[in-house]
């Protein structure tokens, strides 16, 4: 028998889960939908000229910008050298503005611009419709049992950590 064609990237996850190991690690389970999801965010982004890694900043900053770059990296959860280069990279694009904050010549805050502010209305119903899509016919109740696991899934690992629990 012949195995099924595999148009795009998701449906190749797809199948690995389905043929090959479907009773592999959650974890493994939880990124692959991730990354299902953000392949299909990043192509709608893609039309409105704004890169995927910029999507995660953005919407850091629309929840309260003014921050600084090394807070910026913390809520977002990358490398302070990926802040920057992005934050750059997002100033070029005058979605952004970098500027010092009282007398504090040290450290630079970042502010939305009105273009980057202007954005939100834009992007926003992008991913709200790719949620949408992701949840398709599954039911609010089975919805809602799923955000609660996996909150309390960051609850458990938020406390282990906090136990010093390293190994």
């Amino acid at each position: 028998m012949t195995p099924p064609v595999v148009r795009n990237e998701t449906e190749l996850i797809l199948r690995h889960w389905q043929d090959a190991v479907p009773d592999d690690r959650l974890a493994h389970l939880i990124r692959d939908v991730a990354r299902a999801l953000e392949r299909r965010l990043q192509s709608r982004l893609a039309a409105h000229d704004i890169p995927f890694g910029h999507w995660t900043f953005l919407r850091v900053l629309w929840n309260g910008d003014g921050l600084t770059q090394r807070e910026l990296s913390r809520e977002a959860g990358v490398k302070e050298a990926t802040t920057t280069a992005v934050v750059r990279q997002m100033e070029q694009d005058g979605h952004v503005v970098r500027r010092h904050v009282g007398g504090n010549r040290r450290r630079q805050y970042v502010f939305l611009t009105t273009s980057g502010k202007a954005l939100e209305q834009h992007l926003i119903p992008l991913a709200i419709d790719v949620n949408k899509i992701a949840i398709g016919a599954i039911d609010e109740i089975k919805v809602t049992s799923m955000r609660e696991t996996l909150l309390t899934m960051i609850e458990n690992l938020a406390a282990s950590e906090n136990s010093g629990d390293n190994v």
